[in-house]
C-alpha cells in the first residue's frame, strides 16, 4: 500500500546518543519529522519509525493494535540501544503513551524522556461504549491536524477505525498503572489550548511517575500537534537542552560548525 506523502520513516545516524522519536494515533512521522531532524542535525542518531497501519489508509490501521504499535518502537529502541551509549525516547500524544511505556520497562537503557502533550485517556463520552459500538460502527470522525498555525497541516487519517479506538483505550489504561515505573528524567511539554488531548492527561502523568527530575514546560501559542506549530521551535530547542544537560557534549549546533569552517578557511 502506497504511503501518504511524508509519512516516511526517517532515520539518521549520528553521535553516541540515540534519540527514538514516536509519532501519535492515525498520524504519521510526518507531524515530528522536524523534531527528529532538528537533533539529527545537532548530531543525535535518530530513528523515527513508522507504526503499523498508520501512514497509508485508515483501513490498514483498523487490523492493527496497541501491541503492534508498541512492538515496533520496541525494536528501534533495542536497535538503537545497541548502536548508542545513551538512549533518550520522545512522543507526541499517543506517541508520549508509547515512551513512557517504553520507559516504565527498559529502565536504565533510557537516560530520558520528552513528551508533548501526551495522552492518558480517551476522553470522548462514548469511550466506555467501545467494547460494542466497534462491531457496530467502523469509524468516527478524524483526529488530525488540531495546529494553530495558519498553512500547517498534519498528515493523518480523516476517520479513526473504532477497532483501532478500542485498542488505544486499552493502552493508556495499562500505560497509567505503569507509570509509578518510570523514573528517568522526564520533561513534559503541554498546550493549554488542546482540542484532542486535554492538559489534565499531562497533569495525571506528572503525578504518578516516580522520576525525581521533571520539569513542565507550557506551549501557550499550540494546539495538539505543537511540533508543527507556533512553538514547534521552542520544542526543538528545550529538548535539545535536555538532551544535553544529561549527556553534556552529545549534541553540537550547526551554527557553531559553520562557523569554525568559516573561522578557519
Amino acid at each position: 500500500m502506497p504511503l501518504l506523502p511524508g509519512a516516511e520513516p526517517f532515520r539518521r545516524d549520528g553521535g553516541e546518543v540515540g534519540v527514538l522519536v514516536c509519532h501519535g494515533f492515525t498520524g504519521s512521522p510526518q507531524s515530528v519529522r522536524p523534531w527528529a531532524e532538528y537533533l539529527a542535525d545537532r548530531g543525535a542518531t535518530v530513528a523515527l519509525p513508522l507504526l503499523p497501519g498508520h501512514g497509508t489508509r485508515w483501513q490498514d490501521m483498523a487490523v492493527t493494535t496497541w501491541q503492534d504499535w508498541y512492538a515496533e518502537v520496541d525494536r528501534e529502541l533495542r536497535a538503537l540501544s545497541g548502536r548508542c551509549a545513551k538512549v533518550f525516547v520522545c512522543g507526541l500524544s499517543m506517541g508520549g503513551a508509547l515512551a513512557l511505556r517504553l520507559a516504565a520497562r527498559h529502565g536504565d537503557a533510557i537516560s530520558g524522556v520528552v513528551v508533548v502533550n501526551p495522552a492518558n485517556k480517551v476522553h470522548d463520552a462514548v469511550a466506555a461504549l467501545l467494547p460494542v459500538l466497534r462491531h457496530l460502527v467502523p469509524t468516527t470522525k478524524g483526529l488530525a491536524s488540531d495546529i494553530a498555525k495558519p498553512g500547517a497541516e498534519e498528515v493523518g487519517y480523516d476517520r479513526v477505525p473504532l477497532h483501532a479506538a478500542h485498542s488505544v483505550r486499552q493502552f493508556f489504561r495499562l500505560v497509567d498503572t505503569e507509570l509509578p515505573q518510570v523514573t528517568q528524567p522526564l520533561l513534559v511539554m503541554t498546550s493549554p489550548q488542546d482540542h484532542v488531548v486535554p492538559p489534565v492527561d499531562s497533569e495525571r502523568i506528572l503525578a504518578r511517575v516516580s522520576s525525581t527530575d521533571m520539569d513542565r514546560t507550557l506551549l501557550e501559542r499550540s494546539y495538539h500537534v505543537a511540533t508543527l506549530d507556533h512553538d514547534a521551535e521552542q520544542i526543538f530547542r528545550d529538548t535539545a537542552a535536555f538532551i544535553e544537560r544529561l549527556a553534556p557534549g552529545a549534541l553540537t549546533d550547526p551554527a557553531d560548525e559553520g562557523t569554525t569552517a568559516r573561522g578557519g578557511a
